[in-house]
Parts: C-alpha cells; sequence; structure tokens
C-alpha cells in the first residue's frame, strides 16, 4: 500500500519571548499515512500537532528533515489541487455561502463549480443555508461550510484539523457518517482531533504526539489491547476466590498479571470451576491517551 503522506525527521524551532529563547515544536518527527486510511493524529495542546499540519502544507518551512505529500516535496504548490484541508479556525468572507464554496472551487482549478459546490453543501447539510452570508452563520455552520470548502475539489488526500470541535451531537453523527462514506470511495484522511470518540469510531490507525514526539502509533485496537494483563471469565468458583473479583449472570470476572494467567486458570480448575474466556484487558482510549499525555510511559515509536 502506497504512503500518502510521509513526515521524515522533522524538526521545527521558533523563538519566543524577548530572549529569543528557542522552543522545539517538533523534535525528529516522523509518520507514515497510508492510501486509503483514516489516521487519527492525538496529543495535547502544544505538541506539535499543527505545527506538523501546517508543515505537511507548506505554510512554514522545518529547521530540519522534511516530507512528502501524494508523492511530492511538502509545499509543492500542484499537489494542493488534491487535498482538501480543514484549518481549525477557517475564515469566513462577506460574501454568500455559495459564492464562497464556488470561489474555493475556482482556486483549485475545478470545473462545473457551482453544481460541485451544491454538492458539497448538501452533504455537509447546509444546502438550505446556500444564500446566507457566510460571517452571519452560527460557529457549528461555519465548521460545516469549512468541511465543505475541503471536498469541493473531490481530493484524494483531506487533512482536517479539529473538524467536528464545535458541533453539536447531531451535527457530529453526520460529519461521522461524511468521513465514513468519504473512506468508503478510497479517500485517505488525516485526522487531528481531540474528539476521542470519534476518533476511535472512525480511524484506522492513531498516533500520539507528545512534546514534539511520536510515542505511540498503531492500529486503534491493538494499541487498546493491555499486552500485560488479561481479564479471565469463570463459572462455578466463589466470588471471593480471586482479588476485585466482578459477578454478572452467574459469570465471575477477574484481572490477572499476563505472567500469572496460567496459575490462575489452573486454581480455577482445582476450585471446580470451568473457565469461559481469557482476554487482553482492553484499555480506553481516553484512559491510554491521559497516560501517554501526561508522561507515565516514556516508551517511544517512529
Amino acid at each position: 500500500m502506497d504512503t500518502v503522506l510521509e513526515f521524515q525527521q522533522l524538526s521545527k524551532d521558533y523563538r519566543a519571548g524577548w530572549r529569543r529563547r528557542r522552543v522545539r515544536a517538533l523534535d525528529g518527527f516522523s509518520l507514515g499515512v497510508r492510501e486509503g486510511e483514516v489516521f487519527g493524529f492525538l496529543g495535547p495542546n502544544g505538541a506539535g500537532k499543527t505545527t506538523a499540519i501546517h508543515l505537511a502544507m507548506g505554510f512554514m518551512r522545518p529547521s530540519s528533515g522534511g516530507g512528502r505529500m501524494l508523492g511530492r516535496p511538502f509545499g509543492d504548490s500542484a499537489t494542493r489541487a488534491r487535498v482538501g484541508f480543514l484549518a481549525e479556525n477557517s475564515p469566513m468572507h462577506n460574501r454568500s455561502v455559495l459564492d464562497l464554496l464556488e470561489f474555493y472551487s475556482k482556486l483549485n482549478g475545478c470545473d462545473s463549480t457551482r453544481k460541485r459546490s451544491m454538492r458539497a453543501l448538501e452533504r455537509v447539510g447546509l444546502a438550505d443555508l446556500n444564500k446566507r452570508t457566510a460571517m452571519k452563520l452560527s460557529r457549528g455552520q461555519q465548521q460545516r461550510l469549512g468541511l465543505a470548502q475541503a471536498i469541493v475539489n473531490d481530493p484524494d488526500l483531506l487533512v482536517l484539523d479539529e473538524p467536528t470541535s464545535a458541533l453539536d451531537p447531531v451535527a457530529r453523527v453526520a460529519v461521522r457518517k461524511l468521513l465514513l462514506e468519504l473512506k468508503a470511495a478510497g479517500k485517505t484522511i488525516f485526522l487531528s482531533s481531540h474528539q476521542l470518540f470519534e476518533i476511535e469510531s472512525v480511524c484506522d490507525r492513531i498516533g500520539i504526539l507528545r512534546r514534539g514526539r511520536l510515542v505511540r502509533v498503531g492500529a486503534v485496537q491493538e494499541l487498546l489491547e493491555n499486552t500485560d494483563r488479561s481479564i479471565v471469565v469463570a463459572r462455578g468458583i466463589p466470588l471471593t476466590a480471586f482479588k476485585s473479583s466482578t459477578a454478572a449472570n452467574g459469570y465471575v470476572s477477574f484481572e490477572v498479571e499476563r505472567s500469572a494467567q496460567r496459575k490462575a486458570i489452573d486454581c480455577v480448575w482445582q476450585l471446580g470451576g470451568e473457565v469461559i474466556s481469557v482476554n487482553p484487558l482492553r484499555e480506553s482510549l481516553e484512559a491510554m491517551f491521559l497516560r501517554l499525555a501526561l508522561g507515565n510511559d516514556d516508551g517511544e515509536e517512529s
């Protein structure tokens, strides 16, 4: 499978304060996003996510390293017509919704701009507001208009920075459905968000950034499985047989260290019980994110 978006040992330094102190926003950041996948890009505020996105879009230059987007170096102007980009705060202008979207469509060299624009508005639920002035839309409606401009050129790659941050629950469900439709159509989506439920619902893989470094990357389900602990479900044993056991519908569940798993199973049998299942303990995405974001796990991956 081809790599559509690739960061290659990127570092980015800023100068801050009156002393012009150097601040490193990205530090040797490497990551590859595969064709056709939805990749979730996570990290606490200040981790370097927006810096990475702006470097990929060519809005700034790295201090060292580089990268490629759709086979071309970051910043290649011809590539941008094949990319849909949504900034966290999209600027609005004093013109109608439809006129504004047609303007963006023409910037990308599209034909049939009115038809394209109306179709994009329909997909984000704004077709009925096409004559309204964009600046007079609500914050959530402006967010959806920003998403419409990101898809109006039928891009191969979408780079979305907080696409659901201002949306109500109904609109979030609609955007989630749209993202899955785009994935089914073969689009590649690079999604930066703090909405962990959205990330877990739509993403194939995720990467977690902390202080400019990638500390985890992999398939969502694989990352959430705790390989150090297992959860055992048994029946026919007393609730007090194992520490912190819980009971439901005649079954007893308890957690054990992976190294003690064999011993626990033998104990169930010795008590005359039956082992129903043994599975890796599944961590929530929120718990894993907080653990890594707070620095309680220093393992780093690239």
